[in-house]
């Protein structure tokens, strides 16, 4: 995915996808901005975990791609997700697994651009549809996927983790 540059606000920003070949800066400034969400949602990581995470996203054996949105050396937003196979619409979906913009670069159109970044990517790739989930209070962000398009899904999400 090339990278395009915005202006936003005199702020002059790179989104991208990275690569197999991203360096280890990249992916400690990826790891870093991703354990904001993960501590701000009470979840139970370990960066350890995070980085191991970010890394095998990164392998090109797996369906998974990151998008970050940075400017000045600073990544101030990521786009994750998974690319998977939907019965419904006999071809590939992706599910978006995390929208996360740091919190003091918020309200500059940051997530906004980030996940264009992924749908136009996805409608150039034959992607069939995109999912994703949010909180059910979480106005602004259901209030950004409303206005480019997204609809809601009425389910109750389950999970099973194993313990290792």
């Amino acid at each position: 995915m090339k990278s395009k540059q915005y202006d936003g606000g005199g702020t002059v920003m790179n989104v991208y996808q990275l690569s197999s070949q991203t360096d280890e800066d990249m992916i400690e400034k990826v790891s870093k901005l991703l354990m904001k969400q993960i501590t701000r949602s009470d979840q139970d990581g370990s960066y350890d975990k995070l980085v191991k995470g970010v890394k095998l996203a990164l392998d090109e054996q797996t369906a998974s791609r990151i998008v970050v949105a940075e400017s000045d050396d600073e990544v101030l937003g990521v786009a994750f997700f998974n690319i998977g196979v939907s019965l419904s619409s006999g071809g590939p979906y992706i599910w978006l697994n995390e929208l996360f913009v740091d919190p003091d670069a918020r309200n500059r159109g940051i997530g906004r651009k980030l996940l264009l970044h992924v749908i136009y990517w996805a409608e150039n790739e034959g992607i069939k549809g995109i999912e994703l989930e949010t909180g059910i209070h979480n106005a602004v962000t259901k209030h950004l996927y409303n206005s480019l398009g997204f609809h809601d899904i009425i389910s109750k999400r389950y999970g099973f983790t194993f313990s290792s």
